[in-house]
């Protein structure tokens, strides 16, 4: 018998029928929603139904060596939960009960393979919600959002994943289950561990629970804006100067003109004014139809064509637009979908970066953004190339390409592509922003995380890792290049 063999003679004597070898099932694992996929298939998916399931998992991955992926929807956009050769695929999507919703106390605890909809849908009769709203909401799970540290298009107001979790439960490397956080509004008692898991991306343990901080529904009136503006500069400087004006707007979303006229198409809606870009904004609340009206100005003023609408339907019409983005891009082929955030007054100056990397390039970058808290979606579709690119030192490919276990490919997303990316990464990081907002590391971003963090961070947070995962077995070659 192999190493492999036996690994999932283990694994099948301790979860029986949990632990799904099927090729449809090894398959699926391999990618996640970025295109990107791993060309060897793991050697089992398990699909973890309870807390003790994870741990026999994780108790059996470290004694043989073995690394472990953990997954939930697959709907990630950076490759980390893409489960390659040698590897077991941990799902936890059937772990999606909510255990506890706790009005009073403004929190529920949950299981980490809720889906996010499924989630606000039981939430409502209470009264309450969950705030972080990604685009995916409909299909991705709390568990997922939690690791990649999620945000979307209503954080400006209500803030991301890390402001709306109080404590997590958390399976480590060798199976011990440790609760992080707490269910208290405060609580300061030693290292914020809760904060440190978010965004960790499977890298230093896997999140089995969650205690979540809820809010009430919002009352009153939610009022709509869309505003067209003659290019794409001047509606970053539109989107700059209401933040500038003090109204904080629930959503304000800005599409480019490549962004729009590619899902105007994808919707058979009549093709936008060549050059336009479109802010979609949303206000809410008691005071929803003075802060629009407000805004309306503000928009005006700055030169865009500004329509509001106070009827739910239509509202939630407009904003479609915007979240059929993704299927927009997947429409015109290849597409290595980027996220970098910069300060919201930086907002002109990176589209500005953008449209000279385009001219210097000779590519178009299909761009879309949280303008009210400066997160970037730029896209780049292109024809993978067959041998040319350098996904071996960025440690990803693209689209109907392919990579391997540790992120390098055999259809590569080609050399100039991975230059227009490099250039607009370090045009982020010279405006003093991020190379990502919500979408996380994994294997897109490894060859640029040490610019970002410095040395002196990279190795202390590399560090961390191992203290967490001395054997090396959770989602390695994630995150840390080296």
């Amino acid at each position: 018998m192999t190493a492999s063999a036996g690994v999932v003679a283990q694994l099948r004597e301790a979860l029986g029928e949990r632990v799904d070898t099927s090729p449809e099932a090894l398959n699926e694992a391999r990618a996640d929603k970025s295109g990107h996929a791993a060309p060897e298939a793991p050697l089992a998916v398990v699909r973890a139904a309870s807390v003790a399931d994870v741990q026999q998992t994780l108790r059996i991955a470290t004694a043989t060596a073995t690394p472990v992926v953990t997954r939930g929807a697959g709907t990630g956009l950076a490759g980390a939960a893409n489960t390659g050769g040698g590897e077991i695929a941990l799902s936890v999507r059937g772990m999606d009960r909510i255990v506890e919703v706790r009005a009073d106390d403004l929190i529920a605890v949950v299981e980490p393979g809720i889906i996010n909809a499924d989630l606000n849908a039981a939430l409502a009769p209470h009264g309450l919600w969950w705030a972080p709203d990604p685009a995916s909401r409909a299909i991705s799970t709390v568990g997922g959002n939690i690791a990649t540290g999620a945000g979307g298009l209503l954080c400006a107001k209500y803030g991301v994943v890390r402001d709306a979790v109080l404590g997590l439960d958390v399976v480590l490397a060798d199976g011990r289950l440790v609760r992080l956080g707490h269910r208290t509004v405060k609580g300061v008692a030693g290292y914020d561990l809760t904060s440190l898991m978010i965004g960790s991306e499977g890298t230093l343990g896997v999140v089995v629970g969650a205690t979540l901080k809820l809010r009430r529904l919002v009352p009153g009136a939610v009022c709509t804006l869309a505003a067209t503006f003659a290019d794409v500069r001047a509606a970053a400087a539109a989107s700059a100067a209401v933040t500038a004006s003090g109204v904080q707007p629930a959503v304000m979303e800005l599409m480019d003109a490549a962004s729009l006229a590619a899902v105007h198409a994808l919707l058979a809606l009549p093709a936008p004014a060549e050059g336009a870009a479109q802010l979609t904004i949303q206000t809410d609340g008691p005071a929803a139809a003075a802060e629009a009206d407000a805004i309306a100005a503000v928009l005006s003023g700055a030169g865009g064509e500004v329509a509001v609408t106070h009827d739910a339907a239509e509202g939630e019409r407009l904003l479609a637009i915007r979240r059929s983005m993704h299927p927009a891009m997947e429409a015109l082929g290849t597409t290595l979908i980027e996220d970098v955030a910069v300060p919201r007054s930086a907002l002109p100056a990176m589209f500005d970066e953008i449209a000279r990397i385009e001219r210097e390039y000779g590519i178009v970058i299909p761009t879309v953004a949280h303008a009210g808290d400066g997160n970037l979606h730029p896209n780049f579709v292109f024809a993978p190339s067959t041998g040319s690119g350098t996904a071996a030192d960025s440690g990803a490919s693209a689209g109907s390409g392919t990579a391997t276990d540790s992120g390098t490919a055999t259809d590569l997303v080609p050399e100039h592509i991975w230059a227009a990316a490099d250039d607009l990464f370090r045009a982020a990081l010279r405006l003093g922003g991020t190379l990502t907002g919500e979408h996380g590391v994994g294997v897109l971003k490894r060859r640029w995380l040490r610019d970002e963090l410095g040395d002196d961070q990279w190795q202390l947070q590399r560090a961390i890792k191992q203290v967490f995962d001395p054997v090396g077995i959770l989602n390695p070659g994630k995150v840390f290049d080296a």
